[in-house]
């Protein structure tokens, strides 16, 4: 059995332990608050574009885009958020293993033909281990999600599309849903799909159609130049804020569980401590009691 003053010494480094993880709980829950303001502010002005674009695109079937054209694949890219720092749960582990299931699906294009993109230090050091290359670093990304980041990642993935350097682009993040919920999703950026009308629209027997009662100034060509490379700047930023929420969110509910699991352990060595230290007042008295009697004798 562990002596008084062993369990004492475990219960003040508990005690200890659990001060750090209240205050990085009190962080991470701070950071989230912030972090959810900012995807609720952003995402549905990105909701709104990306159901314009659609209705546009899906109204008009003589309109030829790169953007709507399903190619064979033969080079993708992969695009995966995770954050810089651990102690978050199984947050960055989820991803990691979401990504190698969707690298090993596309294995048979050969290593060269899938272009990496690791938000996070994470799995960009998991990616690493494997061998693996990623085509940039975009750790500071994960941390200070920034537009202006996001838009030159962006320009180099519609450069690269629009060029047939790759056919397909798929994202991997954790979708935000509340604090004890992430949803980690596996989308395509690029081509469109236009099976999904997002937005307005009405129901009409079994068929969806879009409403796309627009006036459109200048020339509708002109407005989905500019309006496309727009959208994908808009998805890819909701796609990085979602996942930095996420972030926060699953870190806050690590260290709320590491906390009160420190409180359930100090009770039982608390508890341990009471039923050590009362046994040795027993002894100790016995001791005494025993040592009386054999004088008395």
């Amino acid at each position: 059995m562990a002596s008084l003053k062993e369990i004492k010494n475990r219960i003040g480094s508990v005690k200890s332990t659990k001060k750090i993880t209240s205050a990085m709980k009190m962080i991470a829950s701070s950071k989230l608050h912030r972090a959810q303001n900012a995807i609720g502010n952003f995402l549905p002005y990105q909701q709104k574009l990306d159901s314009i674009l659609t209705n546009l695109l899906a109204s008009d079937t003589s309109y030829e885009s790169p953007f709507i054209q399903k190619r064979e694949t033969k080079r993708i890219a992969i695009v995966t958020f995770a954050s810089n720092s651990s102690l978050a749960g199984a947050y960055n582990s989820n991803v990691i293993k979401e990504f190698n299931t969707t690298y090993a699906k596309y294995k048979n294009l050969g290593k060269e033909n899938i272009l990496l993109y690791p938000v996070g230090k994470k799995i960009a050091d998991a990616l690493k281990k494997q061998g693996l290359k990623a085509e940039g670093d975009f750790k500071e990304m994960a941390d200070k999600p920034s537009y202006q980041a996001v838009q030159d990642l962006a320009k180099e993935l519609i450069a690269k599309y629009v060029s047939k350097e790759i056919d397909d682009v798929i994202l991997i993040y954790h979708h935000f849903v509340s604090t004890g919920t992430q949803k980690l999703q596996t989308v395509p950026l690029l081509p469109f799909d236009l099976n999904q009308v997002a937005g307005n629209s009405v129901v009409t027997g079994k068929k969806e159609v879009a409403q796309t009662d627009y006036i459109l100034e200048p020339s509708k060509e002109e407005i989905l130049e500019s309006l496309i490379p727009t959208v994908l700047y808009s998805r890819l930023f909701a796609a990085l804020l979602d996942a930095n929420a996420s972030e926060h969110a699953a870190r806050t509910m690590a260290m709320q569980i590491a906390s009160d699991n420190a409180d359930d352990l100090i009770q039982n060595l608390t508890i341990q401590y009471n039923k050590s230290r009362q046994q040795a007042v027993t002894n100790e008295l016995l001791d005494i009691i025993g040592g009386a009697s054999a004088l008395q004798g």
